[in-house]
Formats: C-alpha cells, sequence, structure tokens
C-alpha cells in the first residue's frame, strides 16, 4: 500500500515570542517541519532573525492576514483598518464585503505586501491564512492568482472529514459547536474553491484538513482521531494544523514534542513531509 502524505503545519509563526519558541521547540524535535510565517506578525523580525537560522530545513509558507494586528499597508487599504491601521473586519464582515470590488482591490494589496515581504527573506512553499480568511472563495481565487505570480505551488484548502475524538469533555462546550458551524461553511467553500483550482495549472493543494473541528482544542488524540478516518486510504495529502503556543499546559504546544504520536502516525503509513518536498518531487494530488 503506497503511503499518505501528512504535514503537520504550525500556523501563526511571527505573532508573537511564544509561538515562535513553539516552533523552534517542536523544530528541535523533529515533529515540526512546516509553518507559516505572518508577514505583519509583531515577532516577525525574530522569526526572521533568530528563529529560522536555527532551522535550517524548515517549510515556510504565507500565513495571510487581514483580519487581526496592524496592517502593512493601511494608508492604501482604508476598507480593512480603522484610523490606526488595525485591521477592523470580522471574518462575517470579511465573508459581506467579499463581493465588493473595492474591498477584493484593497485586499489584493495588502495580500502582495504580505508575500512580497516575506519572499525578501525566503521562497514560500505554500500559503495558508489566519482565521482561514483566504478560504471565502472570491479571496480564495484572488490567493490563487497570486501564488500563480509569486510562484508558490500551493494553496491550502479546509475540506475536513467527520471525525470524534475520545475525550468527552472536548464537545461540552460552546467551542465545539461553533467549530461545527465552521467546518460545514467551510467544507462547502473548499468544494468551491477546488474547481475554481482548475483554472491554474501551476497551483496544487491538500486533498483534506485536520484541524477546524477542534480548533483551540487540539491535541495528539485528535490529530489521531482526524487520521484515523484515512487509515485505508493511499495516495492522500493531508494536512493538519496546530497553533503551538509555548505553554508546557497548553496541549498544542505538547503536540510539538510527541514523539509517541509521530511513531503512531508513521506506523499507520502516513509519511511526514512538507510542501516544498512534495514541490521538490513534482507530487500531484487527485
Amino acid at each position: 500500500m503506497n503511503s499518505n502524505k501528512f504535514i503537520l503545519n504550525a500556523d501563526d509563526f511571527g505573532i508573537n515570542q511564544n509561538i515562535n519558541k513553539g516552533v523552534l521547540d517542536g523544530y528541535n524535535s523533529g515533529i515540526i517541519n512546516s509553518t507559516s510565517l505572518c508577514a505583519n506578525g509583531e515577532c516577525f523580525d525574530l522569526a526572521i532573525n533568530d528563529i529560522l537560522p536555527k532551522c535550517p530545513n524548515l517549510c515556510i509558507g504565507v500565513h495571510l492576514n487581514i483580519i487581526e494586528g496592524k496592517a502593512l499597508c493601511p494608508e492604501k487599504t482604508p476598507l480593512l483598518v480603522d484610523n490606526y491601521g488595525n485591521f477592523n473586519n470580522s471574518w462575517t464582515e470579511i465573508l459581506r464585503k467579499s463581493f465588493d470590488k473595492e474591498f477584493l482591490r484593497q485586499v489584493e494589496i495588502e495580500f502582495c505586501a504580505q508575500i512580497e515581504k516575506i519572499k525578501t527573506y525566503l521562497k514560500p512553499a505554500h500559503i495558508d491564512s489566519h482565521v482561514h480568511t483566504h478560504g471565502i472563495p472570491n479571496l480564495f481565487e484572488l490567493t490563487c492568482r497570486l501564488a500563480d505570480k509569486y510562484n508558490i505551488p500551493y494553496v491550502r484548502t479546509q475540506y475536513e472529514k467527520p471525525y470524534i475524538t475520545p475525550v468527552l469533555e472536548k464537545h461540552l462546550n460552546l467551542n465545539y459547536a461553533i467549530n461545527q458551524i465552521k467546518v460545514i461553511l467551510l467544507n462547502t467553500f473548499s468544494k468551491m474553491n477546488k474547481n475554481t483550482l482548475k483554472k491554474y495549472q501551476n497551483i496544487k493543494t491538500n486533498d483534506y484538513l485536520v484541524g477546524v473541528s477542534y480548533t483551540g482544542m487540539m491535541d495528539d488524540k485528535t490529530v489521531k482521531s482526524g487520521l484515523n478516518v484515512f487509515k485505508n486510504q493511499e495516495n492522500l495529502l493531508i494536512e493538519s494544523l496546530i497553533h503551538p503556543y509555548f505553554n508546557e499546559k497548553q496541549q498544542e504546544y505538547n503536540i510539538g514534542l510527541n514523539q509517541e504520536m509521530k511513531y503512531w502516525i508513521e506506523k499507520n503509513n502516513f509519511e511526514f513531509t512538507t510542501y516544498k518536498k512534495i514541490a521538490e518531487l513534482n507530487y500531484e494530488t487527485v
């Protein structure tokens, strides 16, 4: 049986020092080999100058962000920011405004600035976004166009198959209910977005994502449960996202240190990889 490709990606790299440390610790443990860099993050410079030199084989993607923090081009994007240059649109507001041509034009300006800032230092292998805003169909098409323009081979889609983790308390809270609404919406959008991708021959995507259902509650058990769905399938590209905020009691941070989980994943027909490695091997998903 041919193994499935598995990418464990650390989102939010550069947003703060605790995420940066989580990425570094996970890399040193041999578990985190892929991350997404936030160009407008408060600790972007520290990520570039302090962390990346210690992680020579870390695969880097672009973590587009128009929902939190300061814009790189506030004077050119008044529909995205407040008077202080801070992004001020919620996810639902971005969805509503995504049909407005002027709003999309300003989003493109900011997206380009963020991609170009990262490309000043390195060659990114993939694109995703903070809070999955690029999954909104009109923003996804824009993201694919920019990926093609900047020669970035992979753009994340968020289709997640249903699964249940054995930890009961993860389901007895409002966050779980909200996450299920996100899954339904993002799955619907992902079907549309994969059709959009057919127009871009040079851009590819993952087959499935693991992590939306338990956003804010991820641990080794949720990763294993999400992957269990695919144990009898093969030749899939599956990405799982985590936010490894440094805190010894923070479960997502501990995922990056969990050697037992890594052994379980490899034993169950999943090959750890990165978008960079796949692009170099010219691997194509169905």
